[in-house]
């Protein structure tokens, strides 16, 4: 196996980790979400993106977008470990006075760019990005990380149809595929398949994925920079709570609190002892 991918794997076991240890220590917060959107963080901050973390405002940098906010976990992972701020930081998630709230804040926390949380509004303001990208000549990509429960809303298929309007080649949109929102599967609460004709047919240049295989996903992303005249979609078939058997799969993991049992077991699964000493405060247990 290419050792760049090797890296990239072990990177996003220590992701799922420490975004777990963040939710741990916060007694809440979304697991479900952050462990199944591991891999897309990886890869766009460990290989994809055009940043400078010593620079978060960087007007040059390529922007993200996670619309699927409560999913924050684990693009603060991502940052601390890509250097924007301490990865001791992590464990403030969700505190009062913390950096680290329970949606991203472009005002507080470096390296977010924009602050989500409202489902079906990220795309939009993806949207508006690429399209001052587009206006003002720069050469910056703009990425949307989106959950497969907001594909439901109106306001992400309005976002859609402008991006193909625009011809706006210099966004893509990622969904995060796993099936499950929180009150259910997406086929039981609305259903929003089939996904890629949807895309396709609002103007879009669309790839389907493994959203767990590092080296498809860089390939994706690879297709979507060679891409000219129509925004991306990329499909990323995910499993809610991936890397932890008994999250895996389960709606309830959407947003259950994750107690010293599930901790323990989780580090232990994941194999997060060669990262952190898993023996917390006894007020956390």
């Amino acid at each position: 196996m290419n050792h760049h991918i090797q890296q990239l794997e072990t990177i996003a076991n220590e992701l799922r980790c420490l975004a777990l240890r963040a939710i741990y220590l916060a007694g809440s917060g979304h697991p479900g979400g952050s462990l199944s959107a591991a891999e897309i963080v990886t890869a766009l901050y460990f290989s994809v993106l055009n940043v400078d973390p010593s620079r978060p405002d960087w007007p040059e940098r390529d922007r993200v977008v996670l619309s699927k906010g409560h999913g924050c976990p684990i693009l603060y992972a991502a940052l601390a470990k890509r250097g924007y701020f301490p990865i001791e930081e992590l464990w403030t998630l969700r505190k009062l006075g913390s950096r680290l709230q329970g949606h991203p804040d472009m005002r507080k926390t470096p390296g977010i760019d924009a602050t989500t949380g409202s489902l079906g509004q990220g795309i939009s303001v993806a949207v508006g990005m690429a399209l001052g990208g587009k206006f003002q000549s720069k050469s910056y990509r703009v990425y949307a990380i989106m959950g497969c429960g907001e594909q439901q809303e109106g306001q992400v298929w309005e976002a859609a149809m402008s991006a193909a309007h625009y011809c706006l080649d210099n966004l893509v949109g990622i969904v995060d595929y796993n099936t499950l929102q929180i009150d259910g599967c997406n086929a039981e609460i609305m259903e929003i398949a089939p996904l890629t004709d949807k895309w396709r047919a609002f103007g879009w240049h669309v790839i389907q994925v493994d959203g767990h295989d590092i080296a498809a996903l860089l390939d994706a992303f690879a297709g979507a920079k060679n891409t000219h005249g129509k925004p991306t979609a990329i499909i990323a078939r995910t499993i809610k709570g991936k890397g932890v058997s008994f999250m895996e799969d389960q709606v309830k993991w959407h947003s259950s609190v994750v107690t010293k049992e599930h901790f323990e077991q989780a580090m232990a699964e994941l194999g997060c002892d060669r990262i952190f000493d898993t023996e917390l405060e006894a007020t956390h247990g």
